[in-house]
């Protein structure tokens, strides 16, 4: 009972870590895209690299003149 527990809490942390970057994402503009990037390029470790910076990076606003 255990070993079960702790299968299904290593693997919802897993899954927490994996999806980090769309987490951090969604009240941004490009969530989406980020969660795509996330979801079928993260398993790679460049993927899961390139989705974490896209969501940390600020969104550029608009100045209007």
């Amino acid at each position: 009972m255990e070993y079960e527990m702790l299968t299904l809490l290593i693997g919802f942390l897993y899954i927490i870590l994996y999806f980090f970057p769309a987490i951090i994402a969604r009240k941004k503009k490009h969530a989406c895209g980020i969660f795509f990037l996330n979801l079928f390029l993260g398993w790679t470790f460049l993927g899961w690299v390139g989705a974490f910076v896209w969501a940390c990076c600020d969104e550029e606003e608009k100045k209007e003149y």
